[in-house]
């Protein structure tokens, strides 16, 4: 049988508020009574039921996070900075990889708000105007972390990503470069086909370089794509000589793509990646990435969640945080 509170009261003679204000951490409590409930907990194996105590307090002190793919290493350390916050201020997490599906983002999402969680982080590659009106109808708060929504109706912790993309083209085209390919994740999803890339193509033309469809080839953020991203750089007749790249992963791909036709990294190619995830550090050179903060985008809009769900006074629900380049081999020094 399960052991209630009015079993660990009757055993530590005390009353049931008594047996709650412990178990909820309320200092008004004599030490030593404290103590003998304390005791009595143990001796009885209580549990206090997260649901009950939810329908007392309208509160389930849980938060529902869904992200795309737990197994990418950008989400990975993002949920990472989440679940520390979350923790530190005493709330539980329930993850769901939602995959990139929009009918799955959704089924997720109601499911979430079915579980009575008291806020949710989400992140997407791709926020529509559907999503908006989702979040605007849910009844607690939602807040998104490195996705683009360009209402900004919606709190959200990111980095400028178009200026970001601008700062790494930049830096290529200052180092004389004329021909710069972009290898992207999915151009369908706004962070890549409206941030980043309008962050290259404004890079080429303040250079006074011409933009060229060619050297913009799209991948999917994978491994895999990034070689067959370099080996379609390989095979054109005007080959440009460095490569912007959307995700560290694709970087990777690149590299090792380049390397396997007999080139080398950075003397025939310099190529600047984005995330600056451990995969940076992984490959020979190492790759010089944007450093897009996913720990800390993580850990902020936990906390501004908490803010929401607390009813703290919020100034800005928008925050964007500060990003740079991390040079390492895969540029010249």
């Amino acid at each position: 049988m399960n052991v209630t509170i009015y079993d660990v009261a009757r055993e530590a003679n005390v009353s049931m508020a008594t047996v709650s204000r412990v178990v909820n951490g309320n200092p008004n409590v004599k030490p030593t009574t404290r103590k003998k409930v304390q005791e009595a907990i143990d001796r009885l194996g209580y549990r206090p039921n997260a649901v009950a105590r939810g329908l007392a307090s309208k509160k389930t002190t849980t938060v529902g996070v869904i992200i795309p793919d737990i197994s990418n290493i950008f989400y990975s350390e993002l949920a990472r900075g989440i679940e520390d916050i979350a923790t530190m201020y005493k709330y539980n997490i329930i993850l769901s990889n939602s995959d990139q599906n929009k009918d799955k983002e959704f089924h997720l999402l109601n499911t979430m708000l079915g579980k009575q969680v008291d806020g949710i982080v989400f992140m997407s590659g791709n926020i529509t105007e559907e999503h908006v009106q989702e979040f605007e109808k849910s009844p607690v708060p939602i807040v998104l972390a490195a996705s683009v929504e360009n209402t900004n109706t919606v709190p959200a912790v990111t980095i400028d990503v178009e200026q970001a993309s601008y700062d790494a083209v930049t830096e290529l085209t200052k180092r004389g470069h004329k021909k710069i390919a972009f290898i992207s994740g999915l151009l369908n999803e706004p962070i890549n086909g409206e941030k980043k890339l309008a962050g290259y193509k404004r890079a080429i033309e303040d250079a006074g370089l011409s933009y060229n469809e060619e050297y913009v080839i799209e991948g999917d953020y994978t491994y895999d794509s990034g070689i067959e991203g370099f080996e379609k750089i390989h095979e054109l007749d005007d080959k440009p000589t460095a490569v912007f790249v959307g995700s560290d992963e694709m970087a990777l791909g690149v590299i090792h793509s380049a390397q396997d036709l007999g080139y080398s990294i950075p003397e025939d190619f310099e190529v600047i990646g984005f995330d600056n995830t451990r995969l940076a550090l992984m490959v020979r050179p190492q790759l010089t990435s944007v450093v897009q903060p996913m720990y800390d985008i993580g850990a902020v809009a936990m906390r501004l969640l908490t803010k929401f769900m607390n009813k703290e006074n919020v100034e800005e629900q928008i925050v964007v945080l500060p990003h740079r380049i991390e040079f390492r081999k895969s540029t010249k020094q």
